[in-house]
């Protein structure tokens, strides 16, 4: 997925949550445990590809480092 694709999936889960809270499922334990873990997969796959995106247009720039 493109850094593009996850971010918004992030906010697509963040809204999932704010909606679950409002709609009183914030109790249900099971549901809200699977959103959080969720989010947080999504957010360390979101942060891996940003650092290969940034990674990759660095190497672009500036070439192969050597050292």
């Amino acid at each position: 997925m493109y850094t593009s694709e996850l971010r918004a999936q992030l906010s697509r889960l963040h809204l999932e949550r704010i909606d679950a809270k409002s709609a009183g499922l914030g109790g249900n334990e099971a549901y809200m445990t699977d959103l959080e873990n969720e989010i947080s997969e999504t957010r360390a796959a979101f942060v891996g590809a940003a650092v290969t995106e940034i990674a990759i247009a660095r190497g672009e720039l500036s070439g192969r480092l050597f050292g």
